[in-house]
Order: structure tokens, then sequence, then C-alpha cells
């Protein structure tokens, strides 16, 4: 990275620490988008915005990363899978003791159903979870000898398995690019005008036509760090965001600068974020294990 690269980002984890962060300084001396009279935005100029979008992003989270603790393709695959309709942080908060009982897919497979389920109950939806595990993990077993298929066309052959999730572990396992679209992605990139689809198939489409293939994985985790920590779905901090230049929806929070900033969430926010073993350059602290909020 070079020592001008670190250097900023040690700043930066500084400043997120002491519950400032280096996009609430950047956002109070942002002056509120100006609306402009006449001809709707081009296709070509749009494009052009939602790459700006892209590398500011990148500047405010240079550490954004997938928000769900993992040490291999099986583990990511079945936490993320585990996520739907909960939070990361639930859901690293329950892995631990998963892993710990079924570290393997032919450990997963043979499984008590009742066992598993008592497990994972803190994650909600714990029957149909669980079945899916169980499911995806005997065709591991059984059709791919205990591995992780690194294709998409395979990983969505497995129960409890969509494009989201296969995304999530291409991206992320194998390094295959690919956007995940998540509520968080999905509320953005149209606050953003980047598409009016509601179809998450038809979102990825068009968000992907608009970026490079090998920006699609961080652009994800960079949207969804994003919609966590500032643009949340009720109250937008719009008075503390660093893209409020380049926002065709500013105004639909709050923006007041002072009143926004105490929206922020996680290391914005001076708060803990959701792995319990965040990267070494996260700059905020790790979550807490699960009954000790």
């Amino acid at each position: 990275m070079g020592e001008q690269g670190a250097s900023k980002r040690k700043n930066l984890k500084k400043s997120a620490e002491s519950g400032s962060g280096e996009a609430k300084s950047r956002s109070a001396g942002a002056a509120a988008p100006k609306k402009k009279p006449g001809r709707p935005e081009s296709h070509l100029a749009m494009v052009r915005r939602a790459r700006r979008i892209n590398r500011e992003l990148a500047e405010v989270y240079p550490y954004a990363h997938p928000e769900l603790d993992f040490r291999n393709p099986f583990e990511l695959l079945v936490a993320t899978v585990l996520s739907a309709q909960t939070t990361d942080l639930r859901v690293n908060q329950t892995t631990p003791a998963l892993f710990a009982a079924y570290p393997t897919p032919e450990d997963m497979a043979a499984a008590v159903p009742e066992k598993l389920e008592e497990i994972i109950r803190p994650t909600g939806f714990f029957r149909a979870k669980a079945k899916s595990l169980l499911g995806l993990s005997a065709a591991l077993r059984d059709d791919f000898g205990g591995e992780v298929p690194g294709r998409l066309a395979d990983l969505v052959k497995l129960p409890g398995v969509g494009r989201k999730t296969a995304n999530v572990v291409l991206g992320n396992a194998f390094g295959v690019p690919g956007i995940t679209v998540d509520t968080h992605f999905g509320r953005l990139v149209r606050r953003w005008k980047w598409t009016e689809q509601e179809d998450p198939e038809k979102v990825e489409a068009e968000v992907a036509a608009i970026f490079p293939k090998s920006e699609w994985t961080m652009l994800s985790h960079r949207v969804i760090f994003h919609g966590r920590r500032v643009c949340h779905a009720r109250k937008p901090a719009c008075g503390a965001c660093p893209i409020a230049p380049l926002c065709p929806s500013y105004g639909e929070g709050e923006t007041d600068p002072e009143k926004a900033r105490k929206l922020l969430k996680y290391e914005m926010g001076g708060k803990p974020g959701q792995r319990l073993s965040p990267p070494p350059d996260y700059p905020g602290s790790p979550a807490p294990p699960l009954g000790a909020e």
C-alpha cells in the first residue's frame, strides 16, 4: 500500500475508534446537493455519478469486508444461509458453537435435526434453516466430495442457496466477482437512481452493466457497509453522509449534521461491528459473543 496509504488508514482507524470517523469530518463541510432544473439525467451521466460514488465509498470504507465470520468456504456458505431474516451479528454469535459441533459437511449431514435446530435457534426460522443445512451438507458430501463448489451453476442447486448466497461465497471464498443484492444494496441503488428494478436478479444485471467485473465484489461490500452505517431504511443520516452531493435522494433523512451523526452505526458511531473476529484493518471493536451484549 505504501507509507502514504498506511498513514491514511491509520488515521481513519483512529478517528473511527473515537466515534468521529473520516466520513463525519468529510460530511460536516459537504454542501447539500443542488437540484438542477431541466432535462433528466442521461444514462451516461448516471454511470459517471455511480462510478464516482463507488470511488468515494472506497475512500470512506477502505476496510469494507464480508461481515460474517468464516474460516473456509463451507463456513461462509452455512453462515450466509443462516443470515436470512436476521443480522450478521446474530449469525456470528451462533456459528462458533455450530462449527465446533459440525466442522465439516459430513458432520453436519449426519446431525440429529433437533440438536442442529437448537444450536441455530437464535438466528430465527431455525427449522427451515436446519432443513436447508442438512440438505446442502448431504449434497456436498454426496455430489461434491465434501467440498463447496466454486461455480454459480453448482451452488444454486444446493438446498437453501440462491444467487445472493452463491455470489457471497464465490466473491469472498473463491475470488470470483459477483454482486450481492441484499436489502441494503437494493435500497441504496434505487435511492441513487442506478436502477428502478425491485427484482434482485434484475437489479444485479443492471448494476453489473455499470461497473467493471473486477469491482463487483468490493462494490457490494461498500454499498452494504454504507447502508448499515449511514443510509438506513427508516432514518438515513443524510447530514452526515460523505456522498450527499452525489445523492439524488438527499433529504429523505435527517439533514441536520449534529442530529444525523447520532444516527450513525457501528464503527462510524463509535460502536462494535458485527464480527466477533473482524479483519486486522477493521477500525472498530469486535462484537460481543452470544449473551454478552
